[in-house]
């Protein structure tokens, strides 16, 4: 497996060395394009080591595992082989991608758009919750989030929240993000300990490039008002909070989390943007609608897309029919076995196209 990047290997050890070499460092020139191959490479190299490691472990756990020992470890240590074994898998892919640039997909900057759906104020903590869920992912991917807007809950939560995504890979993870959430659990104000279940539907939009999407400022009325939180209560003493409504289309955009009504006004446009291309290609493209749908489903804002139960530490992906049981571990951001289970889906899908 890891014959074939073994010449990667070396010329990343030789750009180190090259890269500390004083002069080389001395000639800006070189030293900057030797600085962007080691850069390029870093991630291919990551992957190895994280292979390998994973690899070596499951080889020791086999060895122990030859021994007599307990059942319990024995249990434990058919268990820890099988989340190693997942792990090589997703390395083996990843490495895949990294080593096939043909493959991979041109990085697009995301805005997602939070909604808290049915289920009143347990369906605004749960959208908080995806919001944290995502926002850990995109850091721990070394991603770029900005907060556009919001609107929190009485409860603590989001009635609405819209930030945006930017970074290697986020929109390829992301995109099949966008559809009904539910979630099965027993509210924190529930004395009977009964189960209910809440929705949260989720909305990921491209930001457009510059030639896809132009404006002309005829087509928008924009207002102007002083922000405001929970309750109604003011937040801001200038009336720095933004409203930005298109007239041919009726969109109607609203950003209110900067002090400054120039700020607001920026990523007021971002959002108006990036939801009037949405609208445009929903417009446009029935077809090619039919056919995602035949793939790995419409990702359609009212279809229900995934479960999150509380009880069973359970989600699944029912566009998928996949399943994991790390509930709490993928809401507290480790959403690598999510997507990868939709990209893998993705590419199945696309092999089959083919052969059809």
């Amino acid at each position: 497996m890891l014959e074939k990047f073994k010449k990667v290997e070396a010329r990343y050890k030789e750009l180190e060395n090259l890269l500390a070499d004083p002069e080389i460092i001395s000639d800006q020139n070189r030293y900057q394009k030797l600085a962007k191959e080691l850069s390029d490479m870093t991630p291919m190299v990551a992957a190895l080591n994280a292979y390998r490691k994973s690899h070596e472990q499951s080889e020791e756990l086999k060895r122990l595992l030859e021994e007599k020992h307990d059942k319990e470890f024995e249990t434990l240590a058919q268990n820890e082989l099988v989340e190693l074994q997942r792990q090589q898998d997703h390395f083996k892919r990843q490495l895949d991608e990294l080593a096939n640039p043909k493959r991979q997909e041109k990085d697009r900057d995301l805005i997602i758009e939070i909604r808290a759906g049915t289920g009143g104020q347990e369906a605004s903590l749960f959208a908080a919750d995806l919001y944290r869920m995502y926002t850990k992912y995109a850091a721990s991917k070394n991603w770029r989030v900005d907060a556009m807007d919001s609107h929190p809950s009485e409860a603590g939560g989001f009635k609405e929240v819209v930030f945006g995504i930017s970074g290697k890979e986020a929109s390829r993870r992301l995109k099949w993000e966008s559809g009904a959430h539910r979630v099965q659990r027993v509210p924190s104000t529930e004395a009977s300990g009964r189960i209910h279940t809440s929705a949260v539907t989720v909305a990921v939009l491209f930001e457009p490039e510059e030639v896809e999407i132009k404006l002309d400022p005829k087509d928008l009325r924009i207002d102007v008002y002083r922000a405001s939180g929970p309750g109604g209560q003011s937040v801001n003493t200038t009336d720095s909070a933004i409203r930005i409504t298109h007239l041919p289309t009726g969109v109607v955009v609203t950003c209110q989390d900067e002090r400054s009504q120039l700020k607001n006004k920026m990523k007021a446009m971002r959002v108006l943007r990036a939801r009037i291309l949405d609208k445009l290609q929903k417009d446009n493209t029935e077809k090619a609608s039919k056919e995602r749908r035949a793939q790995i489903g419409s990702g359609d804002r009212s279809e229900k897309i995934r479960t999150y139960n509380f009880p069973d530490r359970r989600i699944t992906d029912h566009r998928i029919g996949f399943t994991t049981h790390q509930l709490m571990s993928v809401l507290d951001g480790n959403m690598d076995e999510l997507t990868d289970a939709l990209i893998k889906a993705e590419a199945e899908a696309e092999m089959q196209a083919q052969k059809s």
